[in-house]
């Protein structure tokens, strides 16, 4: 499909596109910026522009005079060179500009393309290597057209997520998770090509082959950006990447459960690191500790998550203890307890509808004596410290919850 339609982007840009116009360089939006745009503007919703500009640039001459012709607007960044990218950063915009190219696979894992630049190549050509459709929309910032070669705005409004090429999508085992977080962040229903293309590239482990920080980043995503993360999750489940995560194999009332209370979570009271750790703590809470680990694993080597995680296991086995017969013997560590952030706690619990009579107990959870508060009445360090703060804390949580 091509359109006229007049799609707005930041001011900043028409003075380089008018020295590009002086060389006969044809610039085209492309990506998410376009996508986004499209998605505000005819669907009626009010979805965040990112500031990550890129711009295809089509008749340049050579990568040389793409760059001197940059250089006259700041300091280009020339890490993305061997790909024929240039970043620039300009006021708050992060802009990348590049030549149209194809990608041929070589070699396994995520990065193992031959990348060939040629900016006479058609929109349609270049746009072909590119994931899902919704991303291969273009729009030529001379002529004011949309370039829809492969139909994403039908897509878009269609609400569905369809890829653009079989043969190169299967090279990339990254699109798994990328279909994941797209179906979820924009609410759209894969179509049965795309589950079976997918299903076979976890079958086949390609998985393996991605970076844990890819992965990670991919997530981070999928809890960050959408409303309903269960639609992604869902969707790896259809695709059957627990091929691959393993970990979230269980029961249907579990997983029934775990998608509930994902989309429960408040995400107005934390931080961005914090609000994932939540997520994952909740996509955890069925699992045991191996289980845990070899999860988080898979996605971060950060072992603060797992410290945090770990704490709002002991602390979930606490409040599940409390209607139980055990009640007496039930105790939380006070190493555990004594470091916990409070707004990490309630935004699990709320998240996973624990009642509010325990909610308003539980805030009350960190303990109230430290160890500096038995020295300050002449008590010395021992070995006994943490023994007897122990004792103190299971009274804390005696009069609490009895």
């Amino acid at each position: 499909m091509e359109g006229l339609h007049v799609l707005d982007y930041p001011n900043e840009l028409n003075e380089i596109f008018d020295k590009f116009k002086e060389f006969d360089i044809r610039p085209v939006l492309v990506g998410g910026y376009v996508r986004d745009y499209i998605i505000n503007s005819n669907l009626n919703t009010k979805y965040f522009l990112t500031k990550d500009i890129d711009i295809e640039l089509y008749n340049a001459p050579s990568f040389e005079k793409i760059e001197k012709i940059l250089s006259e607007f700041g300091n280009p960044n020339y890490i993305g060179k061997n790909f024929g990218v240039i970043k620039l950063k300009l006021d708050n915009l992060e802009i990348d500009f590049s030549m149209p190219r194809t990608e041929n696979k070589i070699s396994s894992g995520h990065k193992g393309f031959k990348v060939e630049t040629d900016s006479k190549l058609s929109f349609k050509t270049a746009a072909s290597r590119r994931d899902f459709t919704i991303n291969a929309i273009g729009y030529d910032i001379f002529s004011k057209k949309l370039l829809d070669p492969y139909d994403g705005i039908k897509d878009l409004k269609n609400k569905k997520l369809k890829m653009v090429n079989k043969h190169s999508f299967v090279e990339d085992p990254l699109r798994v998770l990328r279909a994941m977080q797209f179906c979820a962040r924009f609410e759209l229903k894969p179509n049965k090509k795309l589950v079976y293309y997918c299903y076979n590239m976890c079958h086949n482990k390609l998985l393996d082959e991605l970076p844990k920080e890819r992965i990670y980043e991919e997530f981070k995503k999928l809890f960050l950006r959408s409303n309903k993360p269960s639609i992604g999750l869902e969707f790896l489940k259809h695709s059957d990447a627990l091929v691959f995560f393993s970990e979230l194999y269980m029961s249907k009332d579990d997983w029934i459960k775990i998608l509930k209370y994902i989309d429960n979570v408040d995400k107005t009271k934390l931080s961005n690191e914090n609000i994932v750790i939540v997520m994952l703590a909740i996509l955890c809470y069925k699992m045991d500790k191996a289980n845990i680990e070899s999860f988080i694993n898979k996605l971060t080597d950060q072992r603060s998550i797992l410290r945090i995680i770990d704490s709002l296991y002991h602390i979930d086995n606490f409040i599940n203890g409390l209607s139980s017969k055990t009640t007496k013997n039930i105790s939380i560590k006070y190493a555990v307890a004594k470091d916990i952030d409070i707004d990490i706690l309630m935004t699990y619990l709320s998240a996973k509808e624990t009642p509010r009579n325990i909610l308003e107990k539980v805030y009350k959870i960190k303990p109230i004596v430290a160890g500096k508060d038995l020295i300050d009445v002449g008590l010395r360090e021992s070995q006994n410290f943490n023994s007897l703060l122990q004792s103190i804390y299971d009274i804390q949580l005696k009069k609490l919850f009895t």
